[in-house]
């Protein structure tokens, strides 16, 4: 960017933000709000958990910044320092009701636009500073600030949070863009404060802060960290939310470590021996052999399967349209066709996996029933691909036009799915393509991917309580690094619906629209899903607690220190297993939330010992 439209940004952020805070008096409140709480809902965290011990968890990188926002920041890793900054409200994860975080209490204006929230008096910063309307004020500003080079933001708190007002120090109001249900404002105005006394703004912000540990207020914050290594969260020191209702029994444990270790083998080693605290099962391997294994015949380490009731993450084939290759759409359909999900579901997955329809599935009204996502179809393939010119065949079978073969790059960022991909990449040579493999660390994938420089990327996008689609498929994120747009979708049509999408009122036009959106994204065809897995399956040695109700149904993961935050340590149980005490194997089924209405979904195993419906 040039010097000139450098300043012409900065002067229409810095001109825009002046209409976006405003300092008003309590009197200036609307006398007809009719102010909100709860705290009835019951908790659900156990209050037989007891604080203390020390977590041990596993990354497969070390993250390239400690921001939340700007370059490189759009890291896995970003998710821990999210669960730490809280909102003003959230969603109770067994009712969906909402329920207070920064907020005691909250009102909808009579626009349908504005939300009011009174805030929590108690709420401090981890360096001990209050929480106030004036942060809240700073996020806006923070957020629109050319200096921290993040484009999306600049554009969400600038398009769709238009406007906080400040009443008084502990009183705010936060306004959406546009009309919404009642719940969506809500949910859409429960924006974090950002501590105004702890940022340097300016056009040095992105480097200055890259090591920075800003200010949570969450019960945890980095603590001490070997670049490489590992890094510690430690919980606050009389952290302000200990007595609040739905904060009660959570967030237990004194220190998490995250320690990297970039091979899933060599983690699983670490869990074995006691290194790592838990482990992922959901892959076939390790929940149908290796927890075959006498920790677990002897009780010291236990493994669930649970069932949830949450959004699929968008997991697929995400293709640059950049790439002139994939130019014509009739390459990129056939692609898909030439995929064979189902083979590598029911051979190297055990048939645990379902096939995923669609980007956004799981989001009740708002996913489209009516799309399924493309069959194994080689046939087809073969037409599209004949159609597109792609007609002759070289001595190894790839398709040739111009004498340029049909061969792409997949970047991918997890050694255990090279077999998966190994499999698609042998059965699309059946349709003369080659699908080259490249495996990167998790850093450098994510670097590829975000400055637009791969040609196909394998990976899953994770989702909120709605459908969003500006960030992935809007031309304004197409043809510029830093932007989740990574299939540089730039489509007149794809960025009307979601401009209307964005502006419609009501949940029917809302529901419309996604459908249609939806049914866009299968007509461009640059993302392809692959699958989905609608449970969580975890181990844990035994001296790690989880209440008795194992989780609410919402849960994504169960043995998450930070996010739900109801483990707990038992350091009896530890000792037992340390004078080598057999304990009763524990193997937990839990279907309470499955989904009934799929046939596809797999039967859970049957060698069970407490199964529950």
């Amino acid at each position: 960017m040039n010097d000139l439209m450098r300043l012409i940004l900065i002067v229409f952020l810095l001109g825009t933000q002046a209409n976006a805070q405003t300092i008003k008096t309590r009197a200036e409140l609307p006398n007809d709000l009719v102010w909100q709480t709860n705290t009835d809902t019951p908790i659900f965290a156990s209050e037989a958990a007891v604080r203390g011990g020390v977590f041990r968890m596993m990354m497969d990188d070390f993250p390239p910044t400690f921001r939340r926002v700007g370059p490189n920041a759009n890291s896995s890793f970003r998710s821990y320092l999210d669960r730490n900054q809280l909102s003003l409200i959230s969603l109770h994860p067994q009712t969906r009701e909402i329920i207070p975080e920064l907020a005691t209490h909250w009102a909808v204006g009579s626009d349908n636009q504005t939300a009011y929230y009174r805030l929590n008096r108690k709420a401090r910063w981890s360096d001990g500073e209050p929480v106030t309307a004036d942060d809240y004020l700073f996020t806006m500003t923070f957020m629109r600030s050319p200096h921290i080079v993040a484009p999306w933001y600049n554009n969400y708190y600038t398009e769709q949070v238009v406007d906080v007002r400040k009443y008084d120090d502990y009183t705010i109001s936060v306004k959406f863009a546009t009309e919404r249900p009642i719940e969506d404002i809500l949910l859409n105005t429960s924006i974090s404060p950002t501590p105004q006394h702890f940022h340097q703004l300016d056009e040095n912000w992105v480097q200055w802060a890259n090591w920075r540990i800003e200010p949570t207020t969450g019960a945890y914050q980095i603590g001490h960290f070997r670049k490489g290594r590992y890094i510690d969260f430690v919980r606050v020191s009389d952290w302000w939310g200990d007595d609040e209702h739905y904060f009660r029994h959570r967030f237990n444990v004194d220190r998490i470590r995250l320690k990297v270790v970039r091979n899933l083998n060599t983690a699983w080693i670490m869990f074995l021996k006691g290194d790592l605290d838990s482990f992922g099962l959901v892959l076939p391997e390790y929940w149908h052999e290796r927890a075959n294994h006498e920790k677990f015949d002897n009780g010291w380490i236990r493994r669930f399967w649970f069932y949830n009731e949450t959004p699929q993450p968008s997991i697929g084939l995400f293709i640059n349209l950049a790439d002139p290759l994939f130019a014509d759409k009739r390459v990129r359909d056939a692609i898909a066709y030439s995929l064979n999900i189902d083979k590598m579901n029911q051979t190297l997955m055990r048939g645990d996996y379902d096939r995923l329809p669609n980007f956004h599935t799981g989001y009740g009204e708002y996913s489209n029933p009516a799309i399924q996502a493309k069959p194994f179809d080689l046939a087809t393939a073969s037409k599209l691909l004949d159609a597109a010119g792609w007609q002759q065949r070289g001595d190894d079978g790839i398709r040739l036009k111009n004498e340029q073969r049909l061969s792409f790059r997949v970047s991918y960022s997890q050694a255990n799915h090279t077999s998966r991909l190994a499999l698609l990449k042998e059965e699309m040579k059946k349709a003369g393509i080659d699908m080259q493999l490249q495996l990167l660390t998790g850093a450098s994938a994510y670097r590829n991917i975000m400055e637009k420089k791969h040609q196909v990327a394998w990976m899953g996008w994770g989702g909120g309580l709605r459908p969003a689609y500006r960030q992935h498929f809007h031309s304004d994120n197409a043809h510029k690094p830093q932007t989740n747009n990574i299939t540089n979708t730039d489509d007149a049509r794809m960025d009307r619906l979601i401009e209307d999408y964005r502006a419609a009122t009501t949940k029917p036009e809302r529901i419309r629209l996604a459908h249609e959106i939806q049914e866009k994204i299968v007509d461009i065809g640059a993302y392809i899903p692959t699958y989905m897995v609608p449970y969580t399956r975890e181990a844990a040695w035994a001296y790690v607690q989880l209440p008795d109700s194992i989780a609410p149904k919402t849960a994504a993961t169960l043995f998450d220190p930070m996010g739900l935050g109801t483990l707990w340590i038992d350091e009896s149980i530890r000792e037992k297993i340390n004078n080598k005490v057999t304990l009763p194997a524990v193997t937990v089924i839990d279907e309470r939330y499955r989904l009934k209405t799929d046939d596809t979904i797999p039967a859970a195993p049957t060698n069970d010992n407490n199964r529950r419906q």
